[in-house]
């Protein structure tokens, strides 16, 4: 009984290591079932050699700076990437082009500058995205989670951004969980707007006491809600230089067309008098003759 066992044992560990790829596991991390783990290696480069079914890979705490398309486009099983505190640059995009089953994404503490549309494009399945503590990151544009529809959580706290487009995370059908916090948000009448939908939205802002305002230095360090009261009073009620240059056109415009009015009015009335009094003459001589 346990002879006959015994090679059914070692088919199924056979089994279970052809499933994970083989034996091989990346130099300097530890592999189990379905998962590599390479945290704090002080790797300098993407490791090779991971199994081509890994679903969960963890790279954290390492000096990567690189995150290579092809070699990533192998992982098409990839459900669980971390790569927070490494040195991840802007040269993200057309990055994750192969990994449409990715749903968990981390890459915080690194040193992105901006976020494009190529960035996560391809990301259809993606639920969680954590690019916060990137200091330097200074623009997600307009259209950057336009494919991310699935996107549930969201974090860009205590990055360098100080603008963000209402539509870049209204437009997010699922989005519940946003991070905004200790960022250097400019929050002039262009910003009204975001503000305005994070009042009315039902998403929540974890450490709300901190998103605040970095300039104008007279709303430094106010939170939101008092932000959103003040810039509706000054951006909707108050009139700038453009705005009395326009009235100034515009009464200029009126004025101007009112003159000419008056001066066809006045010249048609001199007509009609001069042709009226030319027809009474006519109809005097005719009478008399």
């Amino acid at each position: 009984m346990s002879s006959s066992g015994r090679p059914w044992s070692l088919s199924l560990m056979v089994f279970l290591g052809m499933a994970s790829g083989g034996i091989n596991c990346p130099s300097r991390c530890s592999c189990q079932y379905l998962e590599v783990n390479c945290t704090g290696q002080q790797l300098q480069e993407f490791p090779v050699d991971i199994p081509l079914d890994t679903r969960q890979l963890i790279l954290a705490a390492n000096n990567v700076s690189y995150l290579p398309a092809v070699e990533l486009s192998f992982l098409a099983d990839l459900v669980y990437l971390d790569c927070r505190k490494n040195l991840l640059r802007d040269n993200l995009d057309f990055t994750f082009t192969g990994m449409a089953k990715l749903v968990y994404l981390d890459l915080s503490f690194n040193n992105l500058t901006q976020v494009t549309f190529s960035t996560f494009s391809h990301l259809f399945s993606l639920v969680v995205l954590k690019i916060s503590d990137n200091p330097n990151l200074a623009a997600i544009k307009k259209d950057a989670f336009a494919n991310n529809t699935w996107l549930r959580h969201l974090d860009v706290s205590r990055t360098g951004l100080t603008f963000l487009d209402t539509s870049t995370v209204r437009d997010l059908p699922n989005l519940r969980l946003l991070g905004l916090s200790d960022n250097l948000w400019h929050c002039n009448c262009s910003f009204l707007d975001f503000i305005t939908w994070m009042m009315e939205s039902n998403v929540h802002f974890p450490d709300a006491d901190n998103i605040t305002c970095y300039t104008p230095a007279d709303l430094h360090a106010l939170r939101m809600p008092a932000v959103e009261a003040q810039l509706h009073f000054s951006c909707l009620t108050q009139l700038y230089k453009q705005d009395y240059v326009f009235l100034c056109l515009v009464g200029f415009c009126i004025f101007f067309a009112g003159t000419m009015a008056a001066w066809l009015a006045g010249v048609c009335a001199v007509i009609y008098e001069v042709h009226a009094s030319k027809g009474e003459e006519e109809e005097e001589e005719e009478e008399k003759e």
